[in-house]
Protein backbone atom coordinates (compact mmCIF):
# COMPACT_ATOMS: atom_id res chain seq x y z
CA UNK A 1 0.00 0.00 0.00
CA UNK A 2 1.44 3.43 -0.65
CA UNK A 3 0.34 6.88 0.90
CA UNK A 4 1.59 10.21 -0.01
CA UNK A 5 1.84 13.37 2.40
CA UNK A 6 1.29 16.86 0.06
CA UNK A 7 2.26 19.76 0.68
CA UNK A 8 2.29 22.82 -1.69
CA UNK A 9 5.95 23.88 -2.14
CA UNK A 10 9.17 21.35 -0.50
CA UNK A 11 9.01 18.88 1.64
CA UNK A 12 8.72 20.67 5.06
CA UNK A 13 4.84 20.39 5.62
CA UNK A 14 4.84 17.34 4.45
CA UNK A 15 7.84 15.62 6.39
CA UNK A 16 5.60 16.49 9.00
CA UNK A 17 2.67 14.80 7.29
CA UNK A 18 4.51 11.70 6.16
CA UNK A 19 5.81 11.00 10.02
CA UNK A 20 2.40 11.68 11.99
CA UNK A 21 0.95 9.76 9.17
CA UNK A 22 3.53 6.67 10.12
CA UNK A 23 2.26 7.27 13.87
CA UNK A 24 -1.38 6.92 12.53
CA UNK A 25 -0.53 3.84 10.59
CA UNK A 26 1.34 1.85 13.63
CA UNK A 27 -1.64 2.84 16.04
CA UNK A 28 -4.14 0.98 13.28
CA UNK A 29 -1.72 -1.79 12.77
CA UNK A 30 -1.30 -1.27 9.05
CA UNK A 31 1.84 -1.08 6.83
CA UNK A 32 2.37 1.05 4.16
CA UNK A 33 4.79 2.96 2.48
CA UNK A 34 4.59 6.73 2.99
CA UNK A 35 5.98 9.41 0.42
CA UNK A 36 6.47 13.15 1.16
CA UNK A 37 6.61 15.40 -2.21
CA UNK A 38 4.82 18.51 -3.08
CA UNK A 39 2.01 19.85 -5.48
CA UNK A 40 4.61 19.14 -8.78
CA UNK A 41 6.02 15.82 -8.10
CA UNK A 42 2.43 14.23 -7.04
CA UNK A 43 1.54 12.97 -10.65
CA UNK A 44 5.33 11.17 -10.77
CA UNK A 45 5.25 9.73 -6.94
CA UNK A 46 1.62 9.11 -6.63
CA UNK A 47 0.06 7.61 -9.43
CA UNK A 48 0.20 4.26 -7.58
CA UNK A 49 -0.91 5.81 -4.79
CA UNK A 50 -4.27 4.37 -2.91
CA UNK A 51 -4.39 7.76 -0.49
CA UNK A 52 -3.28 11.02 -0.68
CA UNK A 53 -2.69 13.28 2.34
CA UNK A 54 -3.08 16.71 2.13
CA UNK A 55 -5.06 20.27 3.21
CA UNK A 56 -7.92 21.91 1.60
CA UNK A 57 -6.26 24.51 -0.32
CA UNK A 58 -4.27 21.72 -2.33
CA UNK A 59 -7.15 19.39 -3.50
CA UNK A 60 -7.81 21.18 -6.80
CA UNK A 61 -4.19 20.87 -7.58
CA UNK A 62 -3.78 17.29 -7.65
CA UNK A 63 -5.37 16.84 -11.08
CA UNK A 64 -6.54 13.31 -12.12
CA UNK A 65 -5.95 10.37 -9.74
CA UNK A 66 -7.38 6.54 -8.98
CA UNK A 67 -6.42 7.59 -5.13
CA UNK A 68 -8.41 8.61 -2.29
CA UNK A 69 -7.66 12.10 -1.14
CA UNK A 70 -8.12 12.90 2.52
CA UNK A 71 -8.02 16.08 3.72
CA UNK A 72 -5.68 17.03 6.59
CA UNK A 73 -6.94 20.46 9.03
CA UNK A 74 -4.41 19.76 11.24
CA UNK A 75 -0.71 18.19 10.16
CA UNK A 76 0.26 17.78 13.83
CA UNK A 77 -2.88 16.02 14.99
CA UNK A 78 -1.90 12.03 15.16
CA UNK A 79 -5.77 11.35 16.71
CA UNK A 80 -7.26 13.17 13.37
CA UNK A 81 -4.83 11.38 10.86
CA UNK A 82 -5.58 8.00 12.57
CA UNK A 83 -9.37 8.27 12.35
CA UNK A 84 -9.49 9.52 9.01
CA UNK A 85 -6.61 6.86 7.69
CA UNK A 86 -9.16 4.02 9.21
CA UNK A 87 -12.09 5.33 7.30
CA UNK A 88 -9.70 5.64 4.01
CA UNK A 89 -8.62 2.47 4.76
CA UNK A 90 -11.53 0.48 6.20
Amino acid sequence: MKIVALCGVGIGTSAILKVNAERALARLDIEAEVTATDVAGVASVGFDAQVILTSSELVDAIGKTNADIVVIDNYFDVDELTAKLETALG
